[in-house]
């Protein structure tokens, strides 16, 4: 049998998605697929999909002729074309133009939008999704979201994150001390500064539990827009909280936590909260899209927005290191029943497969 091809296509890319394409690239090349990987040229020096052997064309995040043309050069000889999210699979299915080649969506996650802009992002999704010959959606809802906006093919398909490797005691000694939390709780937030992940209400517990003895210093590691009018409120607000912006040791910060907490309105398969389940850090997150999903019973979980819940249960838990102790057990053993990335490639290829082999084979 010839060799494989399959393209893969990205838009800007979100961490979780790009840090997937990374991972499902080279677990494909390792399983003598060929592969072509299509997306802004800083997406590859941010994830080095050149360095896991694949072929690599730098396409712009844009459906002008220019890049719909390179990416159509890029999927000439493709057997699969496989897009990540709804954007990247609009794209590409323009440069398709209408060829029998397999479009594979993997819907990552949905976009947080408002206004007159929601009704453009529900066109897109509508549009990617029956361009498909498969949808994969990381979560339940987002395969129900895929099936509203037609889909003719929509599975579940959990995207398992890279497992990060678990830092000695020193750096958990040396991170706290350098973040100031050597005789004092603390609690580790990872994500962009947007309004979707929710630091609003996040600072508005941490002036609630500042009257705790010791008070929990909260640090928030990311960078985004909103850093500003977020810094200004800590600073009138005289809240015990610190803004780090990104950090390559991001996962030894998380590690060194007494908690991790995730505030957001929306997430699918949320990366920091896979991160903090494998590491041991105990989990308060909101009740919100793939969250339960993702995490059972291992972490507390709470309702967006509702602040006082967000607070009070924190408190608890910094004054319960029983409980944290079964909360770490807990994630840990639901983390050990997450797919791995070797059954995340194993899936993608066998729907890869369905959708090439002749009609004839299909029928037998």
């Amino acid at each position: 049998m010839s060799q494989l091809r399959t393209v893969q296509v990205l838009g800007g890319g979100s961490a979780g998605s790009s840090a997937h394409v990374s991972s499902l690239a080279a677990g494909l090349v390792a399983r003598g697929v060929h592969v072509t990987v299509c997306a802004p040229a800083e997406l590859d020096h941010a994830y080095d999909y050149s360095g896991t052997g694949v072929g690599f064309a730098p396409v712009p995040r844009r459906s002008d002729p220019a890049s719909v043309a390179a990416l159509r050069a890029a999927c000439l000889t493709a057997d699969v074309v496989h897009a990540h999210g709804p954007h990247a699979a609009v794209r590409a299915a323009l440069a398709l133009g209408g060829r029998r080649v397999p479009l594979v969506v993997t819907w990552h996650a949905r976009a947080h939008v408002e206004g007159a802009r929601s009704r453009l992002v529900r066109l897109m999704e509508r549009r990617a999704a029956r361009a498909a010959a498969v949808v994969l959606g990381t979560t339940s809802d987002l395969v129900d979201r895929a099936r509203h906006r037609g889909a003719r093919d929509a599975r579940l398909a959990p995207v398992s994150a890279p497992v990060p490797q678990l830092p000695g005691t020193a750096h958990a000694g040396k991170a706290r001390a350098e973040l100031g939390a050597v005789e004092r709780p603390l609690i580790i937030a990872c994500g962009s500064l947007v309004p979707h992940h929710g630091y609003g209400a996040l600072l508005d517990a941490a002036r609630l539990w500042r009257e705790l003895d010791p008070a929990p210093l909260l640090v928030i590691v990311g960078e985004g827009r909103e850093r500003s009018a977020l810094q200004r409120r800590i600073r009138n607000e005289e809240l015990p909280v610190r803004l780090i912006g990104s950090r390559d040791d991001r996962i030894e910060l998380l590690a060194a936590a007494d908690l991790a907490v995730l505030c957001s309105s929306w997430e699918a398969r949320s990366v920091s909260a896979q991160e903090a389940l494998r590491l041991g850090v105990p989990l308060v997150a909101t009740a919100v899209g793939g969250v339960p999903e993702l995490v059972g019973d291992a972490a507390e979980l709470v309702p967006y927005g509702n602040t006082e819940a967000l607070a009070r249960v924190v408190a608890r838990l910094l004054g319960d290191p029983r409980r944290r102790a079964e909360m770490v057990a807990d994630g840990l053993a639901q983390a050990s029943s997450w797919p791995t990335e070797d059954d995340t490639i194993a899936q993608v290829l066998s729907v890869y497969d369905e959708l090439t082999q002749p009609l004839a084979a299909r029928t037998r």
